[in-house]
């Protein structure tokens, strides 16, 4: 599995961003691949910056290079 770091890294040369991690746990919770919680995650229910509509495909995108989905 990918870090957090060559995910943003992949993204960053694709597509000219780099996803915040939190983004990045919010797609892995999408996916189905069980992200761990972060230790300063204020709720374990609830987001406080999911992943915008506009940057999910290219995170997806990521995860699939990298051959996690």
């Amino acid at each position: 599995m990918a870090t957090y770091k060559q995910i943003q890294e992949y993204v960053k040369q694709k597509h000219g961003y780099v996803p915040k991690t939190c983004w990045i746990a919010h797609m892995k919770e999408i996916c189905g691949l069980n992200p761990k919680v972060s230790p300063n995650r204020n709720s374990v229910d609830q987001r406080v910056h999911p992943c915008p509509l506009g940057k999910q495909e290219s995170i997806k995108e990521s995860f699939q290079y990298f051959n996690m989905l």
